[in-house]
């Protein structure tokens, strides 16, 4: 996938996650979330962007959340935990 892409769907999410008044509680919610919904593959795409471009283009929450979560967010496990089933 186009790292521009991952960038950009990042700080949807992100966008969504930066009105929670408790920041550690929004860094938590942006990960666990990247957990549950993105592939591992993406996962690993936008560490390496992070990594190779320094971030550029991310939003403030959506960096901080990826440093902080890096070792649970590089694994290639999806956490399906209370992911909606549908039906």
């Amino acid at each position: 996938m186009d790292p521009k892409t991952l960038v950009h769907m990042a700080n949807r999410i992100g966008e969504f996650f930066q009105s929670m008044p408790d920041r550690e509680e929004a860094l938590q919610g942006m990960a666990t979330h990247l957990r549950k919904f993105w592939d591992p593959r993406m996962r690993r795409e936008l560490l390496r962007y992070l990594d190779q471009h320094g971030g550029e283009g991310l939003s403030d929450l959506v960096l901080s959340s990826l440093h902080a979560h890096r070792s649970t967010l590089s694994a290639d496990q999806v956490d399906h935990a209370d992911r909606p089933t549908g039906g």
